[in-house]
Formats: C-alpha cells, sequence, structure tokens
C-alpha cells in the first residue's frame, strides 16, 4: 500500500485496469450538492455499505453526527452542512477517494492494500461489525484435508475475494497455487469440495468451525481506517474538517467500554477510597462547600465497575453514580 507515494503507474486519469486486464471507465461517481452550503465549504464522505454499515453509523452518532439512511438512496442525510454522504462498498471506497470522487471514507485496511491504492491514511478505527476488536483474512481448508502448511497447497486452487493480497502471499513465499476470485459463499466452496483452499476475513472463527473447516494459518489483520484524498488533505479548510471528524471518532472508541464514577468521600477515609480507583489518569478531586468531605470523580472500565463499588462502599465511599460516556479525548 502507498499511502504517500506517487501515482499508481497502473492506472491512469483516463481509467483503470481491472484484475482480470480490461479497460475500465474512470470513476465519476455523481454525488448530489446540497443548496445548504457552498460547494468548497463541503467535504464528500464515503460511509462503507455492508457489514460494516450499523457499527459505523453508532460510531458516528456517538461521535455527534446523526445520519439518516433511506434504504432506496445512497445518499443518507447528515446533520452537518459541511458534509455530503454517500454509501460505497467497502471494496470500492479507497478508488472513489484516491480519484477524488471523494474527499474522505471509512473502509478496511484490506481492501486498501488489494486497489493498492494511493490515499492518506487519516486514522485507525479498531472496530468491526460484532466487536470492538480487528478481523483476520485466513487461509482454511477443510477439517479432513491433509493440508497442515501453506506450502502443502502448491499445484492447488484456493479461492478468495482478497485476489491480488492472496497472490501477493503465495508468491512471497515461492508457493506456486491457482488464486480465483470468488463472488461469495466462499466457505461453501472449500466444503464441497470446488476448492482445495479459501482466504477468508474471520473475526471470531465461529462461522469457520461451524461449515466444518479449519484455520491453517492468519494471513493478516485488518481494521478501518478513516483515509483522504491527497488533494483534499492539502487543502486547508478539508483538511481542518477532517482531522476534526477523525478527533471525535476516535474519542468515541476510547470511551466504548469506560464508564465515569462520581462518589463524595470524607476527608479521614479518602486516601483508603482513591487507592481502590483504577483510573484512566489521577481522579479528580474537589472540596464540597463547608463541608469536611470531597467529591470524587473518575474513568474506568465498565467491566471492573461491578468489583470495585462494594469496596468503595465498604471504604467509605458515599453517593455513588455511575454514567456512560460518549467520548473520551
Amino acid at each position: 500500500m502507498k499511502v504517500q507515494g506517487g501515482r499508481n503507474p497502473r492506472r491512469s486519469a483516463a481509467g483503470s485496469t481491472s484484475r482480470y486486464g480490461k479497460k475500465s471507465k474512470s470513476l465519476h461517481l455523481k454525488v448530489p450538492r446540497s443548496s445548504a452550503a457552498p460547494s468548497f465549504h463541503r467535504i464528500k464522505l464515503g460511509l462503507p455499505k455492508g457489514s460494516l454499515e450499523n457499527a459505523t453509523l453508532d460510531l458516528f452518532a456517538k461521535s455527534g453526527w446523526k445520519i439518516s439512511v433511506n434504504p432506496r438512496s445512497y445518499f443518507p442525510s447528515i446533520d452537518d452542512e459541511e458534509i455530503s454522504c454517500t454509501m460505497i462498498r467497502a471494496q470500492e471506497m479507497s478508488r472513489y477517494v484516491e480519484s477524488g470522487t471523494l474527499d474522505a471514507g471509512i473502509t478496511g485496511k484490506d481492501w486498501i492494500m488489494e486497489n493498492d491504492s494511493d490515499v492518506v491514511v487519516v486514522i485507525d478505527l479498531i472496530y468491526s461489525k460484532v466487536s470492538l476488536g480487528p478481523s483476520r483474512w485466513v487461509l482454511v481448508v477443510q477439517n479432513e484435508s491433509p493440508v497442515q502448511r501453506a506450502e502443502d497447497l502448491k499445484g492447488k486452487k484456493v479461492a478468495t475475494e482478497l485476489v491480488r493480497f492472496t497472490k501477493k502471499f503465495f508468491s512471497s513465499r515461492n508457493i506456486k497455487v491457482d488464486v480465483e476470485f470468488s463472488w461469495g459463499a466462499t466457505e461453501a466452496k472449500v466444503a464441497e469440495g470446488l476448492v482445495d483452499a479459501i482466504v477468508e476475513v474471520t473475526e471470531t472463527g465461529s462461522t469457520i468451525k461451524a461449515h466444518g473447516l479449519r484455520i491453517v494459518e492468519n494471513l493478516m489483520e485488518s481494521n478501518p481506517q478513516f483515509i483522504a484524498n491527497k488533494k483534499s488533505w492539502k487543502d486547508p479548510w478539508k483538511r481542518a474538517k477532517i482531522e476534526q471528524i477523525a478527533l471525535l471518532l476516535q474519542g468515541a472508541l476510547q470511551a466504548e467500554g469506560m464508564v465515569g464514577l462520581k462518589m463524595n468521600v470524607p476527608a479521614a477515609k479518602l486516601e483508603r477510597v482513591v487507592a481502590i480507583l483504577p483510573s484512566l489518569n489521577a481522579p479528580t478531586i474537589s472540596n464540597l462547600y463547608q463541608k469536611d468531605w470531597f467529591a470524587v470523580e473518575t474513568v474506568v472500565a465498565e467491566k471492573v465497575v461491578r468489583e470495585i463499588i462494594p469496596k468503595l462502599r465498604e471504604a467509605g465511599a458515599e453517593g455513588i453514580i455511575e454514567y456512560s460516556l460518549n467520548k473520551v479525548i
């Protein structure tokens, strides 16, 4: 993947070449303009349609943007006149950002690599459709297959949606295999013996096991990335807007699994209570008005709250309040 390099020599302004070697038309996605703000004060933002869609919309909601999606339209509305949104499949997103059709977008690291897109990676966003962890591209065979390592597939057939990456992987190991593109239902192809192995994406591995398959090797970890067009990144206004979005998205992700705690503590028991608190930073402590008591506030992992609240109460804390967080910046 080239992040700050020159233009991709395989692709020109007149068009691009598909994985099948055919010339394709240049990327010109028509993004509608709103009359609410001048076009030079608006960025065109791509949102991933498909498996990451709901998780991405939830993340934007926690970051402060309300996005309304009409299932009959690829252009959702957003409560920010400086942004216009377009729904694009993650597999294609980086190409539209590279071409300048979109100023910025969210897509997987895997598809940026697969498309060999020349874009700016603004930030990594560690989340997936079911968890807050990265996904994995794995080499998979039938449970009863004699294959124990990638080298055992020499001369065999491998199906995947990630063709370019898979070819590079086997080439780097000097393993000659026949890699073919899969249009979907990839697990079924190896389960039915149509191919000898597949390279497929997974988060937990549960679907692979359910199909009677096993993982031979992890090939790559992937996560969503917020990317920008290189020309847009050089525009001061657009860069500032893109950085604003990045800051709040990252803050919303950092708040996941965290909660705030407030409590009142008598001065005589303050040190004992503070010693119990696992804190992101030192807790905030302030005097209560005309009392020998203190207000203590801190941010902790939600998973430890059920363990520490009884201990805090026993140590002398009173009026303990737990509250949710939208962003931690």
